[in-house]
């Protein structure tokens, strides 16, 4: 199965063409530029739109304009192409990614998503850690003193497992379906839902 996989949740959008469990390609950019990185795999991997066969798209946490520009394109290119989707946590991607850490996105307003048995949100210093645990995502690296005095490792900003790759998106794919069944993993209300006078 030829797999398109993108996740734009964080600040660094990526996308990966799979097929059968091999990479064909892989582009990491900014959400605005997911389209033209998504011709550029094509292109690479001598595909076409119609060898797709499905679309695995990060459904968050993490930004909500992010997280709904991927879902916004993961369904136009549904509808387009007649293909199924499936949805995967922008969380469970970073876990993939780096086996034995703990995946931490930046939430703004002081918070964290962290996966800890379940998706939750929290302020970095309540973020109950084993002493010497790792720590990935762009939250890892914004509050990267909070964890390690905490004891825990974060790597080098630079280092791949900060970043969601959407080889493990398609890696972790299941349950292809409707794109309009592919809801968002949200776990606070946007700010501008918080903001909002009756």
């Amino acid at each position: 199965m030829l797999i398109l996989a993108f996740d734009t949740a964080t600040d660094v959008a990526t996308s990966a063409l799979v097929e059968s469990g091999e990479v064909l390609g892989e582009r990491m950019s900014r959400a605005v530029t997911l389209l033209e990185d998504v011709d550029a795999l094509l292109r690479q991997a001598g595909a076409r739109t119609r060898d797709v066969e499905g679309l695995a798209v990060g459904v968050g946490p993490g930004s909500f304009t992010g997280v709904r520009m991927g879902l916004a394109t993961a369904r136009g290119l549904a509808l387009a192409l007649g293909v199924p989707v499936a949805g995967v946590s922008t969380l469970d991607a970073l876990a993939a990614g780096a086996p034995g850490a703990v995946p931490v996105v930046d939430a703004r307003r002081h918070e964290v998503f962290v996966l800890q048995g379940e998706p939750r949100v929290l302020a970095p210093a309540e973020l109950e850690l084993p002493a010497g645990a790792v720590c990935v995502g762009n939250g890892a690296v914004r509050y990267r003193s909070v964890l390690e005095a905490a004891g825990a490792r974060v790597p080098p900003d630079t280092d791949e497992r900060h970043v969601p790759r959407a080889r493990f998106h398609a890696q972790l794919a299941h349950d292809f379906g409707p794109a309009e069944e592919v809801e968002p993993l949200y776990l606070r209300v946007p700010d501008a839902d918080r903001t909002r006078t009756t």
